[in-house]
């Protein structure tokens, strides 16, 4: 039973260590699309989380008709798993706070960011959109109640 304790101890402490990494790792993301698109306006002031929210909420009208934004596949809270709107395919959470996983490739995270922008609103994300995107869903860290 001691080893059983001791093991879950080392698993929780593992488990923050990589939450922790991915936060890191979204932050110099954040920095890294903040100086891409300081360069491109040099009056860019930074990313705001109300300006992610905004964009992550934003409803785009596809050539289809439909209306889609990233919270339609992933969720008002990005603390919560999300569903593919298509496939039904279940989507890990997009907090790294609860996903350690997430951000922690920066090509990977490119080329969801090129598909995804590009699949919704017609072109790939700005790096200040992609700034702002980061920094709201950082603020997300609790998963919604379950009904």
């Amino acid at each position: 039973m001691k080893q059983l304790n001791i093991l879950l101890v080392a698993l929780l402490g593992l488990t923050a260590v990589s939450a922790q990494a991915s936060v890191a790792n979204a932050e110099k993301l954040i920095m890294i699309y903040t100086t891409q698109a300081k360069a491109a306006n040099p009056e860019y002031t930074g990313p705001t989380v109300a300006d992610g929210k905004f964009f992550f909420n934003r409803k785009v009208k596809l050539g289809n008709g439909k209306e889609m934004a990233c919270a339609s596949c992933h969720t008002a809270n990005p603390a919560d798993n999300g569903k593919h709107v298509a496939t039904r395919k279940v989507i890990q959470p997009l907090s790294p706070a609860v996903n350690a996983k997430r951000f922690s490739d920066f090509e990977k995270v490119e080329a969801k960011f090129t598909q995804h922008c590009t699949d919704i609103i017609g072109s790939d994300c700005t790096p200040a959109e992609k700034a702002s995107y980061i920094t709201y869903v950082l603020t997300e860290k609790t998963p919604s109640a379950k009904k």
